[in-house]
């Protein structure tokens, strides 16, 4: 894992445990991947619906801690998945997470969740609260 997802999931235990990794972060977009393993497949050995959105989740949420005020915090507090395809287990999905809406007492992400060929398995919007 290299250095900066290391820094930004040090405080996200459940991304790291999935094996999110995190490859570029900014206030305009987060960019990361996850590897499909086993783990996180469906009986039919596609990536599990859970999977992808806590994966978007992760990214979402670190874009909007980047664009938070100082000693301000985060929380989801809506989220809405479209499924689009699958992604094989073995395979590598990647994550872009881009602010629709960045105020005072929110921020609204929009994530496109890709396979390895550029096909889209899933566009997820997420609403988080600014504490």
């Amino acid at each position: 894992m290299s250095e900066l997802s290391e820094q930004i999931l040090s405080q996200q235990p459940f991304p790291r445990l999935m094996g999110v990794e995190i490859l570029a972060a900014g206030k305009e977009a987060v960019k990361g991947r996850l590897t499909v393993r086993p783990d996180l497949c469906t009986a039919g050995h596609i990536l599990h619906g859970g999977a992808i959105m806590a994966f978007a989740d992760a990214l979402g949420a670190t874009g909007a801690f980047l664009n938070l005020p100082p000693g301000a915090g985060t929380t989801t507090i809506e989220s809405k998945t479209n499924f689009i395809g699958s992604a094989k287990e073995g395979s590598v999905v990647a994550g872009e997470a881009t602010p629709v809406h960045i105020g005072r007492r929110s921020s609204v992400w929009q994530t496109k969740i890709t396979r390895e060929d550029g096909e889209l398995v899933a566009i997820v919007t997420q609403t988080q609260m600014v504490l």
